[in-house]
């Protein structure tokens, strides 16, 4: 393929079984001849958070590299987007294991079939870590959310995590803090993009193996993801940093569901490794 347009591109929604559910990204199998300029084209176009570009394949091996961009810029790693594009591939060459040299660094991926031929994948990630948020870094991301620090946790302190991007971490005290979100955009961004950050990760805990997530994502040009892969990798491994894991070190993430497109993420995080594994499904979008 020398040139992509829209209707080259799939579309799979990400951590659901329903293609009204999840994220959805954008997947390109063979995008070896496209640029950046064209790539970072194709998803502006597509309109979706992120759109996921493969830009060499060894079959043989089962290795791939993997370029991800959002409407407005390439971003290191998307786990949702990761997930679709596995989802695509197992589709064709059949279920397995694959790898992914991305900007963040390899990914691998298991991916298998059940036996109503649905696929699910599992990806690990990068080494995880997680640091104490500074105040000014909550102060002026609170401002923009309309926030106060007594809308937060105290249980559950602010965070950057990281798992191929940074992410702050913020959770809210209540189910209904995390669900009246309406923040200033621009001023989030802003904030956003001096730091660093791919998202601001909010979560509230329903109980010790089971959180809620929302992920605002202006820097990408989207308000909010449904489901954020990325992220909720990040997420393990502060849940790590604070020994915060429940026995068996597994975690459900709702994410979405405020949207009208519910996901969910699981998680699976050792005491003794950085890397956090996330798994969900993927499915087709029609049209």
């Amino acid at each position: 393929m020398t040139r992509s347009t829209v209707t080259d591109v799939l579309r799979y929604a990400a951590f659901t079984s329903h293609p009204d559910g999840g994220n959805p990204a954008g997947v390109v199998l063979d995008a070896a001849q496209l640029d950046e300029q064209r790539m970072l084209a194709v998803a502006g176009e597509v309109g979706y958070s992120e759109t996921a570009f493969v830009t060499s394949r060894d079959e043989q091996h089962r290795r791939f590299a993997l370029r991800y961009f959002s409407p407005l810029a390439e971003v290191a790693f998307c786990g949702h987007a990761t997930v679709a594009v596995s989802v695509a591939l197992a589709e064709r060459i059949g279920s397995g294991p694959l790898v992914f040299d991305t900007p963040a660094g390899e990914i691998k991926v298991e991916t298998v079939t059940d036996g109503h031929g649905a696929v699910r994948a599992t990806l690990t990630s990068v080494p995880t870590w997680s640091r104490p948020a500074q105040a000014a870094e909550v102060d002026a991301t609170l401002s923009a959310l309309g926030w106060e620090r007594a809308d937060l946790d105290p249980a559950l302190p602010p965070h950057v995590a990281f798992a191929g991007n940074e992410h702050l971490v913020l959770a809210a005290g209540s189910r209904g803090r995390l669900t009246d979100l309406d923040y200033d955009f621009e001023a989030l961004a802003g904030v956003m993009q001096v730091h660093g950050w791919t998202t601001v990760h909010l979560v509230w805990r329903e109980r010790d193996d089971r959180f809620h997530a929302r992920d605002p994502f202006p820097v990408g040009g989207v308000v909010e993801d449904p489901a954020t892969g990325a992220a909720a990798a990040a997420f393990g491994g502060y849940l790590r940093t604070l020994d915060l894991l429940p026995p068996a070190g597994v975690i459900a993430i709702r994410q979405g569901e405020d949207m009208g497109r519910p996901s969910d993420l699981i998680i699976e995080v050792g005491p003794h490794d950085a890397r956090v594994r996330v798994t969900g499904h993927a499915v087709p979008i029609a049209g």
